[in-house]
């Protein structure tokens, strides 16, 4: 019996073309500004100090962690000051219109009704929760955040790690067999797999394989927990 769902974002539940072709660049944009802005905003000093132990640098100045941090973007990576700072930045694209967080209409039904029959709903996502909450706070379809009980991310462990899984069905306190993760990445449906989980792979574009290693859906209105 599935008690507590846990989702991926990008390509699950939004578009991976809102993260890639709207969020990064406009974070990218703006963080040279941001950084150098931050002696006036204690929040970031933080993260930029993050940069700096994460470089082994120090004495790097603000433009030099601006310049880390654009090559970090060019480069996808999942690095966690880069993350926190991101999300600050999207904060403000959020609260200025410049965009709202992308969700698709079935995945915001099914979650929905998911909730009203007393089913936990958890995001688990490389971007920080703090990104993750603006995504689903200001996004197409209003505010969603009332929706879910908590928020993962990558600070509990990388994505594909089974052994941080296995931490994740812990923290939320059920047996692993009674939570489903729902994801389009196979590798980190694998490890979900191998922590116990019931897995289901989103696939948002092509044909579902009957053959394949999760069972995949086009859609969250295919995806039937009650068989699960």
């Amino acid at each position: 019996m599935i008690r507590a769902i846990v989702t991926d974002i990008e390509g699950t539940t939004s578009s991976i073309s809102f993260v890639h072709d709207v969020l990064f660049p406009y974070a990218r944009e703006h963080i040279r500004q941001f950084v150098c802005r931050s002696v006036q905003d204690g929040a970031a000093t933080p993260h930029i100090n993050d940069v700096r132990m994460q470089t082994g640098r120090m004495d790097m100045s603000l433009d030099e962690v601006a310049d880390q941090l654009i090559q970090w973007i060019d480069e996808d990576k999942k690095i966690t000051p880069l993350k926190a700072l991101q999300g600050m930045i999207w904060e403000q694209g959020y609260k200025n219109a410049d965009f709202k967080g992308h969700v698709y209409a079935d995945a915001v039904a099914c979650l929905k009704a998911w909730k009203q029959q007393g089913i936990q709903l958890y995001v688990y996502s490389s971007g920080s929760i703090y990104a993750q909450k603006l995504l689903f706070g200001y996004s197409d379809f209003g505010d969603m955040t009332p929706l879910f009980t908590g928020y993962i991310d990558t600070t509990t462990g990388a994505k594909g790690d089974a052994k941080k899984k296995k931490k994740i069905a812990t923290a939320i306190n059920l047996p692993a067999q009674d939570i489903l993760f729902l994801s389009d990445i196979e590798k980190e449906l694998d490890a979900a797999r191998t922590a116990g989980m019931k897995t289901v792979w989103l696939v948002r574009k092509g044909k579902v394989a009957a053959t394949a290693t999760h069972p995949q859906v086009n859609s969250f209105n295919d995806i039937n927990i009650a068989n699960m």
